[in-house]
């Protein structure tokens, strides 16, 4: 079981949450929960309802649709992220590579959270404005 300060390290390496400050992540830190699947397990399927964000903490997770895979998690990557601001239906299914170590964040929770500590939101939109400006100065220079 990780520490509340391992937690926050890993979090801080989150791109969604670079802005966020450490003594928030703290907060964050505590709703966190760590799970574990073995190899096959199914995370979540494509059109479930978005119910948690992860982090790969040690294996690897396969994201696809159907036998399509679109991306594969590897430690220390985030997947599922627009669950925690999203209602739509997920549009991939997660399935553990091989055995597999999460650090799960709950979508109710976090938004428990955030209606406590606003200024954990207005970091996060930070750092989607920093993400979208960077992508589109990459547009304009192609």
């Amino acid at each position: 079981m990780l520490t509340v300060i391992e937690k926050v390290i890993l979090l801080q390496n989150v791109d969604l949450f670079t802005e966020v400050r450490t003594d928030e992540l703290v907060a964050m830190a505590a709703i966190t929960e760590e799970v574990e699947y073995l190899d096959g397990d199914a995370i979540y399927r494509r059109y479930d309802a978005p119910d948690a964000m992860y982090l790969v903490l040690q294996g690897s997770v396969r994201l696809h649709q159907d036998d399509r895979t679109i991306a594969v998690a590897q430690p220390l990557m985030p997947f599922g992220s627009w669950a925690l601001f999203d209602e739509e239906p997920r549009v991939t299914s997660a399935t553990a590579a091989e055995a597999a170590r999460l650090l799960r964040i709950d979508r109710d929770d976090f938004t428990d959270l955030l209606s406590d500590q606003v200024q954990i939101a207005q970091a996060i939109i930070k750092s989607i404005a920093h993400r979208l400006r960077a992508l589109a100065q990459l547009g304009q220079e192609g």
